[in-house]
């Protein structure tokens, strides 16, 4: 067993086998131990440098490319060689990410959930750059807005950004906000609108148009599956509105006819309401679920006109309802025991999960297997493309009681 002394090697030549859910290519060391190499491909022989060692397993970056994968070509964009930590497969053609995330869904439930069999389809992507219309980031020198390197503080300004929308990237290019820490941009496509806010808020910014609305209240306006939706700047929402649409369309497609029949929809997790609003047939009473206060505030604005109900709360304390259906989308860290308890405890036939973590999403199964429900298949969805990010949706049936 690797003992962690210095003097082991930190250089090694290793296959990479496979990538891994952060992103990264698993090889072996020669003693056999795993090793997880930044930008390393499936298929490729890299020389490697090790820069953290662990008992059972190192990490190491790419010294140089023995045999490189034919998918891999030069990043389209300059702040990749400068170490921006935005888009960590960008090295990669575009044509072989979506089949890399359904690998990396089927390995988390080989692995985590112990659930080899079960079907996962390959969805549908999001156009490969210009998708973004929410971002966030930190900032350089001079006040200048950029994304941080891997695993560290610093910072890369960035002078454009090719997977935000254009809209976005003329107001990253502008901003500058001496004194602050992050800023958050976000815009509205459909709208025209843009949202600005950062910490700390005594800041000052310079270049920041006047038609931009300032703090954490303020709002944009995006259009999704044909309904208007607010969203204000503390609201959590889709990386854009091609990625708030394809993810509306699967939860359609993988609910079937249990959503469009149900009577009651519980929306768990529901932030501003997408799902209530875009996914939920119009007639169908649904109450929605979230802990965030800023969220809660838009989704009561955009569920005015429909049957709903709005509840502020964190899931792990609402008293859960009767239901047909659920649908959850839970942040990336996943639901968690007393949230699968509580939604199991609505009693609903079908249950539909929507995971941003392949890992999380595994877990979440293997709970709600031991709570009652059978996972029948999963979609994976490339809605961050030149990333590793992997959106899944999950159809769970609960098992008739024997």
């Amino acid at each position: 067993m690797f003992s962690g002394q210095s003097d082991q090697p930190d250089d090694a030549r290793v296959t990479i086998e496979r990538l891994v859910s952060g992103g990264e290519g698993l090889g072996r060391l020669p003693d056999g131990r795993v090793v997880f190499v930044a930008g390393a491909l499936p298929g490729e022989v890299v020389d490697v440098h090790i820069v953290q060692r662990k008992r059972d397993f190192a990490r190491a970056k790419v010294r140089a490319l023995v045999e490189p994968s034919p998918e891999r070509h030069g990043p389209p964009c300059p702040a990749v060689a400068l170490g921006c930590g935005g888009c960590d497969w960008q090295q990669a053609r575009f044509a072989a990410h979506l089949d890399w995330k359904v690998g990396l869904v089927r390995e988390a439930l080989r692995r985590t959930a112990k659930m080899p069999d079960v079907e996962v389809h390959r969805g549908a992507s999001v156009p490969e750059w210009g998708y973004r219309t929410s971002m966030r980031f930190a900032i350089g020198d001079g006040g200048r807005l950029g994304l941080r390197m891997p695993r560290s503080r610093e910072v890369v300004v960035l002078d454009d950004c090719p997977i935000a929308h254009p809209q976005l990237a003329s107001l990253m290019r502008e901003l500058e906000v001496p004194g602050a820490e992050e800023v958050s941009i976000r815009v509205g496509v459909a709208s025209g609108e843009s949202s600005v806010w950062w910490t700390p808020e005594y800041a000052w910014a310079k270049g920041l148009p006047r038609s931009a609305a300032r703090g954490p209240r303020a709002r944009v306006h995006e259009t999704v599956a044909g309904v208007s939706l607010q969203v204000s700047a503390l609201s959590f929402f889709q990386s854009g509105p091609a990625a708030a649409e394809l993810l509306v369309h699967t939860v359609r497609e993988v609910a079937g006819e249990a959503l469009t029949t149900a009577r009651v929809v519980i929306d768990a997790y529901g932030g501003v309401g997408l799902f209530a609003a875009a996914a939920v047939p119009a007639d169908t009473h649904v109450m929605l679920v979230e802990g965030s206060a800023s969220a809660v505030r838009d989704a009561v604005v955009n569920l005015a006109d429909r049957s709903a109900e709005v509840v502020c709360s964190p899931l792990e304390q609402w008293q859960p309802i009767a239901a047909d259906v659920v649908i959850a989308d839970p942040a990336r860290t996943g639901l968690g025991g007393e949230a699968v308890t509580r939604l199991a405890a609505c009693g609903a036939g079908t249950l539909i999960l929507v995971s941003c973590d392949p890992v999380a999403m595994a877990r979440d199964s293997a709970s709600l297997v031991r709570a009652g429900y059978r996972l029948d298949h999963a979609v994976a969805l490339d809605l961050f493309p030149q990333t590793h990010h992997v959106e899944v949706v999950s159809r769970f049936v609960r098992e008739a009681a024997t």
